[in-house]
């Protein structure tokens, strides 16, 4: 093959995606129904009628992506009980579910950037501490340094696969 030609193949080009860390996690994520639950379960809405007539979701296709983020691990079920009624379920996010909450801020954060209301952002991400200060998500590396994304590089990791 011709050296300039080489040159011009990116280096991922010789990587596996087979074990694609997004791609896995697309699995779970990848559609708009699954993360309409978890913004609704991140506001602290948590009952199937009210995630239900909150979000807009089909009744069936919310049952569907509820038990498939229970058994993914990013939901528990909790029971419940009202005074006179039969015993019910609140949906609650795990520890791996509330690790998703910088994914959904970084969402929030694209979006009011790129496709911002007229009158502002209908959600905004406030830090509950003495401060109310607005949160964002930032790139970090582990020396602290705020890296941009063009200063960010994707290296094959100890599970990368040769093609």
């Amino acid at each position: 093959m011709d050296a300039a030609v080489q040159e011009q193949i990116p280096e991922a080009m010789n990587w596996s995606t087979e074990n694609c860390t997004i791609s896995r996690t697309m699995e779970i994520l990848g559609d708009k129904w699954t993360f309409h639950v978890l913004r609704e379960l991140f506001v602290g809405v948590r009952r199937f009628e009210d995630i239900r007539s909150r979000a807009g979701i089909p009744r069936q296709v919310l049952t569907e992506r509820l038990a498939a983020l229970i058994e993914r691990g990013l939901i528990r079920r909790h029971p419940y009980r009202l005074p006179g009624q039969r015993e019910r379920s609140e949906y609650r996010l795990t520890q791996a579910g509330l690790d998703l909450y910088p994914v959904l801020v970084a969402m929030l954060q694209w979006a009011d950037q790129y496709l911002p209301l007229d009158a502002g952002p209908p959600l905004v991400p406030q830090h509950r501490g003495d401060c109310g200060e607005r949160v964002s998500v930032v790139l970090q590396c582990e020396c602290g340094h705020e890296p941009t994304p063009r200063e960010v590089a994707f290296r094959p990791g100890p599970g990368a696969q040769r093609r």
